[in-house]
């Protein structure tokens, strides 16, 4: 016979029975519910990205990769601007292979040249020197109509170039002003007229050119060389095909230390063990193309000058892809037979 405590203990027992199953049953149905519900809900996303990828493959044509809609909208974003990027490339590609300035320059009138010229001509002069240019002006310059005709004709511009007096304003920049209101044949720099200011006085005047006219050549010519226009025009039209030339009678001289030497090179512990200059052409003519006086443009304020102008010159195109023509035509020392120039 159980006594009272043994029956307490089995209904206690089946109790906690009733009630395990109880709790099995109801999380399984959570189970159950939580299982349909994260099915759904997985089903829903797997619509939803493929309705997304279709949407991306209609606008890019590519991918068939599950992405939120975020990353679709970076993708989107991001293919726009390497379109971009790329017209950028192409802009920059055409810029460098025309020495990394716009193609259109404007001239003295203000403007745009429709035909590129062949030669800007700078004959670089100084004060008290009016007897050399008149000269110059009767000898091959021409003066007035005949010279705008060999603009127009011969598509060569030349000028007198000239700096300011030290003490703007003076005489000897209102001679120049005179002269010029006269002649109309001078490119005056804001530059000081200096003989140790020479060779800044000649990237000057390339920056001046350059930005002023549109031509395939820069002649610098001395005030005391006579220049056979029709001679320089034809050697200047067979160098056309290069686009990175320097014309001249190339030379290499020595280098003088001495402080009292009319030559004298502060700088001439630059030039080696030799003291030798390197190559570079004499400065009484020589031609250099568009692109390196674009390049002296650009690069005006580091570019750095010696004492004398011709070995600075040369010095701007160390290191670049320069193509250096010895032309004999181009040494004034002596007049021969389809010469360019001769000294006076």
């Amino acid at each position: 016979m159980r006594s009272r405590g043994s029956s307490n203990r089995l209904s206690n027992s089946g109790g906690s029975a009733f009630h395990s199953r109880f709790s099995a049953m109801v999380l399984a149905m959570f189970a159950t519910m939580a299982t349909i519900y994260v099915a759904g809900r997985m089903w829903q996303d797997a619509e939803s990205r493929v309705y997304l990828i279709q949407e991306l493959d209609k606008r890019t044509g590519q991918g068939h990769s599950a992405i939120s809609v975020d990353d679709t909208l970076k993708i989107i974003a991001c293919r726009e601007q390497q379109k971009k990027l790329s017209a950028v490339e192409m802009e920059l590609a055409a810029a460098r292979q025309e020495g990394f300035v716009s193609k259109q320059h404007l001239e003295n009138d203000g403007t745009h040249s429709k035909k590129r010229l062949l030669a800007v001509i700078g004959i670089v002069t100084t004060f008290g020197r009016k007897k050399n240019r008149d000269a110059i002006r009767k000898a091959w310059m021409q003066s007035g109509a005949a010279l705008k005709k060999l603009e127009g004709e011969k598509g060569i511009v030349v000028r007198f170039v000239i700096g300011k007096s030290a003490n703007r304003g003076d005489s000897l920049d209102r001679e120049i002003d005179n002269e010029n209101s006269q002649t109309n044949d001078f490119i005056i720099l804001n530059h000081v007229e200096t003989p140790e200011e020479r060779s800044k006085k000649i990237k000057f005047f390339f920056v001046h050119a350059v930005e002023s006219w549109d031509a395939e050549f820069y002649v610098k010519v001395n005030d005391d060389v006579y220049v056979n226009i029709d001679a320089l025009g034809a050697t200047l039209s067979a160098h056309m095909d290069k686009p990175r030339v320097y014309l001249g009678c190339m030379k290499s001289g020595e280098v003088f230390s001495e402080p009292t030497h009319k030559w004298y090179e502060p700088d001439w512990w630059k030039f080696g063990d030799k003291k030798l200059y390197f190559r570079h052409a004499s400065g009484e003519i020589y031609a250099i193309s568009r692109v390196l006086a674009q390049f002296i443009s650009i690069n005006r304020s580091i570019l750095r000058t010696y004492a004398h102008d011709d070995v600075s010159a040369g010095s701007w195109f160390i290191g670049l892809d320069v193509k250096h023509v010895d032309e004999g035509k181009f040494c004034c020392s002596s007049w021969l037979t389809g010469s360019i120039c001769a000294a006076v």
